[in-house]
């Protein structure tokens, strides 16, 4: 290095002998036992010491752009169910650097460990020879939860019951690896790996490209190649879907990341159903055979009939597809059975039985207390172990020296009822590797997870990894690491001997061009649906806030045009109906109590509960949304109204900036659906979706004349074009103040406008004509006639022959039996859109139309049909609390009578 970079180097690490640093005792990734750096690390220091004053920080609060942008948080961001709010995911600038030699020896050790995996699967699936010859104690496989008896006799297609396998890897004091966690039912953290590496070498660009940093890309390749060739049925392009437990998972985010990088399908276990010992995936086309399914459910879960009955997330009938051998689950249905820390004792002789070598990379050191001599071991040494379920490995270890008298006294009697639950594990340290906080390298304890994936008759190992590391104050005990939520993680860069040359998942060009998607699940049209719904509701009731808030600001309280307001507010169920909001001190009470109640999250028709919903039907189809739709959507969960408890919620004085800004980003999610997706039947669902709740918002405010006094038809006139955006546009065809039948035909039946209902009702009409299949003898869909109805009454209706009496005259038409009829239309299209298509199980109408019999097809059809999702009543709806369960009601709303102070909002 140059004076200059030795210079920079000693900034932030004073001197090569690094004394800043302070390693503790033991082994460190990046410093020597004599305080030097190691060889890896030199190139990498030495790029990063010639970087100009603050150009890290620079770098990495781009990062943390990045990370917030691409939605990688700790848990799901509709919200774990304890209330917990989402974390971003904890990502350290500084990747783990290691050489290639180092890495082959992993390499090679794992891929032992995996094929040991296998074959003991195999074995005890199959004919049990290692029980027969006590080579494995019955304890260990009939106590165990993992050891699923319905699956024993399946054979899977090549052997293969581990098809992906992780484990958690921590280095000794003396510099060895060993494997604390095997990972063998549903190993996750590869999607997190790849987005971790995708981040930094964008950060670092330099530093990538100038380290020979191998590439994570072919490991991809091999894993989507070999999940094409476990297809059971002999086909060149298979169905492969990825199963995720729904977004409620901690998990999910990287489920759809990996989906959407693979080019797969996500699934959930309601999109999948069961005929005649197939799986079929539930699509819009009809019923479609599944071949690979890449599973991230827990296997108890996967089978209602054969395994855990109350389970919701599986698909009844799969284990009996399974044993059919006409769909590949991967992994196994059953694999947790090895990866309970109770089989790492065992596994050295097991590796001499079933493969004939020594076990290549030991475990730490393990005794399972199933048997005598173990258990005593276990008991006399409490101090100096930490005691694990032996069956469960996410559960957290118990260091027993840590526990007070009566804890201590409750795990002995449990241990000595129960010993078979329970192993003793060595209280092993772990190395630690720099990560960069505050300017500077501080030494952290680490634990490395490393995947590999079934190909051929081995496995390939993923070149990195997800490095785990201890927040501040942690010990350096890997399982506190791994166990600890506030840890954070780092890039794993397997340095190459050789040039490492960029490789990309794009397809080949051979393949033939192929438009639009085959496997449409109906859950993510139902979902997609209801995001344009939940969009589109979200800015209507803005624009009724910001409306009345800007009244109230320009004009105070006491004026007729915010009595018009609060009355459509309260006709949409957030204020009682039968007050006088005419009366200043009432207006005055409303409009605090209606800010508090749209900025509290428990409020069912508020704007936050709406938002919320938005964000879930958003996570749901994650992997269907483009890069720059998820940033919109991540925007909208930083709105300064999402957290009433910590941000304050909406008040007199700033909602207006607030609800300006909201708006704003509603519209461009908008604009995104608009101009950046394709037209398939994704957009074609968000579209009718914000059609049909814009179609309900228009019929909302025409209501506003009806309840409006005589007196005040005019200010009701001017609020409803102002609130739908139309006022410039009465304004520059009309040189008078709003009088009803121009008003009427601008927001009723002039097709021109964007906002009117007559745009609306035409455009769902072509939407139905391009939904609809070909129907034999020329029959027209239910939807297809309900929209030949709903256009007709709306183009035949003469603005000028609508009046607001409820009694018209000859030739007349009442507004309130017009706008009745209207939502009836509109309601039947919603119901029979859930009937038809998001509750769609089994052949579709197209099918069904070409039937010898089509009355008794029918007929079948109907009866098959489980009760629509999302019933949509009359408005005002409440609004479903995900869009797969309705909203429970909403409370009253409070009496208005005595005007109060403002309300807090529920934290």
């Amino acid at each position: 290095m140059t004076a200059n970079q030795t210079a920079a180097l000693q900034a932030f690490l004073p001197g090569m002998d690094l004394p800043a640093y302070q390693a503790p005792s033991g082994f460190d990734e990046m410093v020597e036992a004599d305080g030097s750096l190691r060889p890896r690390w030199r190139p990498f220091m030495e790029l990063l010491a010639a970087q100009p004053p603050g150009e890290m920080a620079r770098r990495w609060d781009r990062g943390l752009r990045l990370i917030r942008d691409a939605g990688m948080t700790h848990t799901a961001p509709g919200g774990p169910t304890d209330g917990t709010p989402a974390r971003p995911w904890t990502l350290d600038p500084v990747p783990l650097l290691l050489d290639a030699r180092e890495w082959g020896y992993i390499e090679y050790a794992l891929t032992q460990r995996a094929t040991l995996f296998n074959a003991v699967l195999a074995d005890l699936y199959g004919n049990r020879a290692l029980l027969n010859e006590a080579q494995v104690p019955p304890a260990l496989v009939h106590a165990n939860p993992g050891f699923l008896r319905p699956l024993h006799g399946v054979k899977p297609k090549d052997g293969t019951f581990l098809h992906f396998y992780a484990a958690d890897l921590a280095r000794a004091p003396d510099g060895r690896w060993w494997v604390v966690n095997d990972r063998t039912e549903t190993p996750s953290g590869a999607g997190y790996a790849l987005e971790n590496r995708l981040i930094i070498s964008r950060i670092l660009p330099d530093f990538y490209r100038a380290t020979e940093v191998q590439r994570l890309a072919p490991y991809f390749m091999k894993l989507r190649e070999n999940l094409t060739r476990l297809a059971p049925r002999p086909i060149d392009n298979p169905r492969i879907v990825v199963w995720t437990p729904g977004p409620y998972n901690a998990t999910h985010p990287e489920h759809a990341y990996l989906a959407r990088y693979l080019g797969l399908t996500l699934v959930e276990g309601e999109d999948m159903t069961t005929r005649d010992r197939r799986v079929y995936l539930k699509t819009l086309e009809g019923l479609k055979q599944v071949d690979v399914i890449i599973r991230h459910n827990g296997g108890g879960f996967c089978d209602p009939l054969e395994l855990r009955g109350e389970s919701t997330l599986g698909v009844p009938g799969l284990v009996e597809a399974v044993h059919a051998g006409t769909v590949t689950v991967a992994n196994a249905i059953g694999s947790r059975l090895v990866e309970a820390p109770a089989f790492m004792p065992f596994l050295p002789a097991l590796c001499r039985r079933l493969l004939g070598q020594e076990l290549v990379m030991p475990s730490l050191a393990t005794w399972w207390c199933g048997q005598e001599r173990e258990s005593r071991y276990v008991r006399d040494h409490l101090d100096d172990l930490v005691v694990r379920p032996a069956f469960n490995v996410h559960a957290p270890p118990i260091a027993v020296n840590r526990l007070d008298a009566k804890a201590r006294a409750t795990l002995l009697a449990d241990l000595a009822a129960r010993p078979w639950a329970y192993v003793g594990q060595e209280a092993a340290m772990v190395s630690t590797t720099p990560v960069w906080e505050g300017g500077r390298l501080t030494p952290r304890p680490m634990i490395m997870r490393v995947h590999l994936a079934a190909y051929g008759d081995s496995y390939v190992v993923m070149p990195g990894g997800l490095t785990r590391v201890a927040p501040p104050g942690v010990d350096d005990q890997p399982w506190r690491i791994n166990a600890d939520r506030d840890g954070g993680a780092k890039d794993t860069w397997v340095l190459s001997d050789e040039p490492v040359a960029p490789i990309t998942l794009l397809r080949d060009n051979a393949e033939p061009p192929r438009r639009g998607s085959r496997d449409l699940p109906s859950r993510v049209t139902d979902n997609t649906f209801w995001l344009g719904r939940y969009a589109e509701r979200c800015e209507d009731t803005a624009r009724l806030l910001r409306k009345a808030c800007m009244l109230a600001a320009e004009n105070g309280f006491g004026e007729p045009e915010l009595a018009v307001v609060l009355s459509v507010m309260a006709g949409l169920g957030h204020l009682p109906v039968e007050e006088d909001y005419s009366e200043p001190t009432v207006q005055e009470a409303a409009l605090r109590i209606l800010l508090s109640i749209n900025a509290d999250p428990e409020e069912p028709l508020g704007l936050v509960a709406n938002l919320a919903n938005l964000r879930r039907a958003a996570n749901a189809v994650r992997d269907r949304l483009s890069v720059d739709t998820w940033r919109v959507v991540t925007r909208l969960c930083e709105a300064p109204f999402d957290a009433p408890g910590t941000r304050g919620p909406l008040d007199l004085e700033t909602p207006q900036s607030q609800l300006d800004g909201l708006i704003m980003t509603l519209l461009a999610l908008d604009g995104l659906a608009l101009e950046n997706m394709t037209r398939g039947l994704g957009w074609r669902f968000l579209d009718i979706g914000r059609r049909l709740e814009r179609a309900h918002h228009v019929l909302d405010l025409l209501s506003a004349p009806l309840i409006a006094d005589t007196a005040d038809i005019g200010p009701a006139l001017d609020v409803i074009l102002d609130i739908n955006d139309s006022a410039m546009t009465y304004r520059s065809r009309y040189l008078s103040l709003p009088s009803p039948a121009p008003v009427l035909d601008i927001l009723l039946s002039d097709e021109s406008n964007p906002r009117s209902l007559g745009y609306q009702v035409a455009l769902l009409a072509e939407h139905m004509e391009v939904l609809a299949p070909d129907q034999a003898f020329g029959l027209r869909t239910e939807e297809q006639r309900l929209m030949i109805r709903l256009l007709a009454s709306v183009r035949a209706t003469d603005p000028r022959a609508i009046t607001l009496d409820p009694k018209p005259e000859a030739g007349q038409i009442a507004l309130s039996s017009l706008l009745s009829d209207l939502r009836d239309g509109l309601s039947g299209l919603g119901h029979a859109l859930t009937l038809h298509y998001f509750a769609h199980a089994v052949e579709t109408r197209a099918d069904i139309a070409g039937h010898p019999d089509l009355e008794s097809a029918q007929a079948d059809h109907a009866a098959t049909l489980r009760p629509p999702i999302h019933p949509i009543p009359p408005k005002p709806e409440s609004a479903p609390v995900s869009p797969q369960r309705a909203a429970p009601p909403s409370p009253p709303a409070p009496s208005l009578a005595v005007p109060g102070p403002q309300p807090e909002a529920k934290a």
